[in-house]
C-alpha cells in the first residue's frame, strides 16, 4: 500500500470512526506512522480533521432533531458548553456529546474548535507513543 492510499485510509476511518458507526481509527494511524514515519505531521493533520468532520456530522445529525422536552443529561451539557466537546475522543461518550451539541444548537464554529482539540491530542498522544 502507498503512502497516499495509507493517508487516505487513515482520513476515511477517522472520519467514520466519528460518527455514530462503530469503528476506530487509532489501529489505522499506528500501522501508516509504522510504515511511513515522516508522514507523522500529514496523518496527524488528516486523522484530525477527518475525525472532527465525523464529529461534526454527529452534532448536524443532533441539530436536524425535532427540540421537544428538554432531557436532564443533555441540560448538563448545555451547561458546560462547548469546552465539553473536547471529550468528543472519548470512546461511547464522544458521540453523544456530539449529537447532544448539535440538538442544543450550541455555537458550531466552537464546537468544531473543541471537538478539533480534544481530537488532535489524542491521536498526538498516540503518535508520541509509537514514535
Amino acid at each position: 500500500m502507498s503512502d497516499t492510499t495509507s493517508l487516505l485510509s487513515l482520513f476515511l476511518s477517522s472520519f467514520l470512526a466519528a460518527t455514530l458507526l462503530p469503528g476506530g481509527s487509532e489501529a489505522v494511524l499506528i500501522g501508516v506512522l509504522n510504515g511511513y514515519p515522516e508522514t507523522l505531521w500529514f496523518a496527524l493533520l488528516l486523522a484530525t480533521v477527518g475525525n472532527t468532520l465525523g464529529g461534526l456530522t454527529s452534532f448536524g445529525m443532533g441539530w436536524l432533531l425535532p427540540q421537544t422536552q428538554q432531557l436532564k443529561h443533555v441540560e448538563k451539557l448545555r451547561r458546560y458548553g462547548t469546552p465539553a466537546l473536547l471529550l468528543a475522543w472519548a470512546p461511547l461518550i464522544g458521540d453523544a456529546l456530539c449529537l447532544a451539541a448539535g440538538w442544543l444548537r450550541l455555537n458550531p464554529w466552537q464546537a468544531a474548535l473543541f471537538m478539533a482539540l480534544g481530537k488532535f491530542a489524542r491521536y498526538w498522544v498516540i503518535a508520541m507513543v509509537i514514535v
